[in-house]
């Protein structure tokens, strides 16, 4: 509807949809365990393949793989990405790409589960952990005790240290789903996707260190 001038009428107006920032969502102690992992067993293998004597030098080459991949799976590779238009979430073996119209919820329980398109999947990227859970539900109990008015001037996006990090996650990616899910850039369907160049080489690895083993 326009003002006779033609102008628009700014009561006609459709309210404007909430705009999100990317966000990512990744395991602070997953990465830098992986690390460690990759940096001590990365030490062993170049120790036995210089030092080694036989078949050993092979051995340790065939393990590499097998140990290497598995290790950067679980550790280094778990993320959710979520913006206007989708949830990713990127597991060890498989990722799931999910637009937020087939979104069905989260749960955070002793994992964070998503459901989407009649499927659940567990989000490795976003670990619960009971004892922080404890641990921010004795401050909350702390603070409403003293009465605390932080808990209710919090600013949106603000981190709240009377819950767990995981249920926080929980909560953003959920008030995401229920602005956008109806939006027409976030329609469409899902789609999981294996990650071959994790399975691949592991089982070729795996395959390998029994053949030597079983040859030697």
């Amino acid at each position: 509807m326009t003002e006779s001038d033609g102008t628009p009428d700014p009561g006609s107006a459709a309210p404007e949809e909430p705009k999100y920032a990317d966000r990512v969502y990744r395991s602070g102690p997953g990465i830098i365990s992986g690390v460690l992992l990759l940096a001590v067993a990365g030490w062993l293998i170049v120790d036995a393949v210089i030092s080694g004597s036989g078949r050993t030098p092979w051995v340790a080459l065939a393990a590499a793989p097998v140990f290497a991949f598995p290790v950067i799976a679980y550790t280094l590779r778990p993320a959710v990405y979520a913006n206007d238009r989708r949830l990713l979430v990127r597991n060890p073996l498989r990722t799931i790409d999910a637009p937020w119209s087939g979104v069905e919820g989260l749960k955070s329980g002793y994992s964070v589960e998503l459901f989407a398109a009649g499927h659940k999947y567990q989000v490795w990227a976003v670990p619960v952990s009971i004892r922080q859970r404890k641990t921010a539900r004795r401050r909350a109990d702390r603070a409403r005790a003293a009465g605390d008015p932080g808990l209710t001037t919090r600013r949106p996006g603000d981190s709240d240290p009377t819950r767990a990090w995981s249920d926080q996650v929980v909560d953003e990616l959920q008030e995401m789903a229920s602005h956008r899910s109806a939006h027409a850039a976030a329609q469409g369907p899902v789609v999981v996707r294996w990650c071959w160049w994790v399975i691949a080489p592991t089982v070729l690895g795996l395959i390998a260190l029994v053949a030597l083993v079983v040859t030697g």
